[in-house]
């Protein structure tokens, strides 16, 4: 694969087939140890879509989906939009998901998503952005340390078929300039 920088665009309903692609393979991927590998296994790509198409038209304008295009295939996918302690919006972002197919993992498509994600996301006026990350994911998490996000110290339960992958929140500052 061409290892030229990406190029990132707004998502639209007919990449939900692809972006589910992407999810699920990404869950298959990155959590393998972390999840039951039977969870893991009975992920469906169509579903996903389904949920993602579902999403896409009842959207509100403020969770945005970003798509990484490559020699003119999807090769990522991230959403971000307002941070929610529990179901309440703040006023800060919250980075949702990031995924990258996985045979281009660590070819910058990852890097180019978040990168434009904190770039809109300070644009519009946000101060913070959190997300939340498998404590067992520690590739996931050197990456967001990198990009200059830090473990907090809130944790979240999360049990996925009665095994629990607890979950780490990690936050950075955003800067009217940019990321």
């Amino acid at each position: 694969m061409d290892d030229a920088r990406p190029r990132i665009r707004a998502m639209t309903l007919p990449d939900c087939d692809r972006v589910a692609e992407i999810r699920v393979r990404g869950w298959q991927s990155a959590y393998r140890g972390l999840m039951p590998r039977s969870h893991l296994d009975g992920l469906s790509v169509p579903a996903d879509a389904e949920r993602h198409r579902a999403r896409f038209a009842q959207g509100d304008g403020s969770v945005l989906n970003l798509v990484a295009e490559r020699n003119g295939e999807l090769v990522g996918w991230a959403c971000h939009g307002p941070y929610r302690d529990d179901e309440v919006r703040t006023e800060d972002a919250e980075l949702y998901a990031i995924y990258v197919d996985p045979r281009c993992c660590g070819q910058g498509v990852g890097h180019a998503l978040l990168q434009e994600s904190l770039r809109q996301r300070a644009a519009a006026g946000h101060d913070r952005m959190f997300l939340w990350v498998l404590e067992g994911n520690t590739r996931a998490r050197r990456f967001y340390e990198r990009a200059g996000f830090r473990a907090d110290g809130a944790e979240e339960p999360f049990e996925v078929d009665g095994v629990p992958v607890p979950e780490v929140r990690y936050v950075r500052t955003l800067t009217p300039a940019g990321p």
